[in-house]
């Protein structure tokens, strides 16, 4: 099976990532959406809330798996035995930090190769910490989320309240 491992945050999942994952699984049988486990950010989404959302968004879907992992990336590919790493890239500015964390995958593991899809024209403004923002500020979401995230936030920021 060609398959390939799309790692990230994903808090909140959005219509950025949904681009990605969706042109990716045009290139490969399977993706594996891996969300990172990063102590040292403040998440608005608790990871299980982060996979259940992802997995919300593709419902019974064979070709997208949803699984997390902490450390270092190449280790995650290496007990997973996958090879290829999506990233999404939305403009010039995340190509340098990407191609570092690329060239340094590479050097850990020499196996790693990673792929870059650019974010369509729709979403190549959309970042998470952008989303959380606007929806703190008590912005309009529609079209920057999937509708089961924008009811999540929702909910989230009701809870907060």
């Amino acid at each position: 099976m060609n398959s390939a491992v799309y790692p990230g945050s994903f808090d909140p999942f959005t219509n950025g990532h949904k681009d990605i994952v969706d042109r990716a699984l045009k290139v490969f049988d399977h993706l594996v959406v891996a969300v990172a486990v990063n102590p040292g950010k403040s998440a608005m989404f608790t990871l299980p809330e982060r996979i259940e959302m992802i997995r919300e968004v593709y419902p019974g879907s064979a070709n997208v798996e949803v699984d997390t992992f902490e450390g270092l990336l190449v280790d995650y590919l290496r007990r997973r035995k996958s090879r290829a790493v999506i990233r999404g890239l939305r403009a010039v500015s995340d190509f340098e930090y990407e191609f570092q964390m690329a060239n340094m995958n590479r050097k850990l593991y020499p196996k790693a190769e990673t792929f870059f899809l650019m974010t369509g024209q729709d979403a190549f403004y959309v970042s998470s910490r952008l989303v959380k923002e606007v929806a703190h500020l008590g912005g309009c979401l529609e079209g920057l989320v999937p509708p089961t995230v924008l009811e999540r936030i929702r909910r989230k920021l009701e809870e907060g309240k």
